[in-house]
């Protein structure tokens, strides 16, 4: 008999839910969280390069639309640089992750996403990381929000896919979360 894991911070209720009553097999893990204190400092000092400091600026919503294009920090300290929107929605990318569980040194890696262009610029988007470091691929998906001061959110979930030895291991390869990105510039 199959073993089934829940963890009600990871999925929506509704997912969890829906997930269950279908017999799906699901391993949901919370967020990768950053290390400790004393290695906080560490962390900070390992991604405070000059590529980044260069683009730590305010970059107010336009016409309080969202604009995807320019540099996103998220909570874990993993920074995005999203290149120029095309007209269809497309774009490319770069992703510097601060959390790994490879052992192996952390890349950037590329991005390629879409998003869709909503005329009141609250936009909903996608975007995939190929992972140049590791085995895996990741997925986001997410929503844009202007606030009232200018301040552009983006609210995102994704999904992480691992490469697994066998079919047996497939339980284990898939996790989840979500993100809350702030323009850096």
């Amino acid at each position: 008999m199959s073993r089934r894991l829940l963890t009600a911070l990871a999925l929506p209720a509704g997912a969890a839910l829906a997930a269950a009553a279908a017999g799906s097999q699901l391993l949901c893990q919370a967020a990768e969280m950053p290390k400790g204190e004393e290695d906080s400092a560490k962390e900070a000092k390992a991604t405070n390069t000059k590529w980044w400091q260069s683009h730590k600026q305010k970059h107010p919503a336009r016409n309080g639309k969202c604009d995807l294009t320019g540099w996103w920090e998220n909570e874990l300290g993993s920074k995005m640089r999203v290149d120029a929107v095309d007209s269809q929605g497309n774009f490319t990318g770069e992703y510097h992750t601060a959390v790994s569980s490879t052992q192996k040194p952390i890349e950037p890696s590329p991005l390629l996403g879409s998003q869709h262009l909503d005329e009141d610029g609250q936009c909903t988007f996608g975007f995939t990381v190929n992972w140049k470091f590791s085995d895996s691929t990741a997925v986001f998906a997410g929503q844009c929000f202007a606030g009232d001061g200018g301040e552009e959110v983006l609210q995102s979930i994704w999904l992480l896919r691992e490469k697994v030895d066998s079919l047996p291991s497939d339980w284990k390869a898939t996790r989840t979360g979500h993100n809350v990105f702030t323009r850096t510039g």
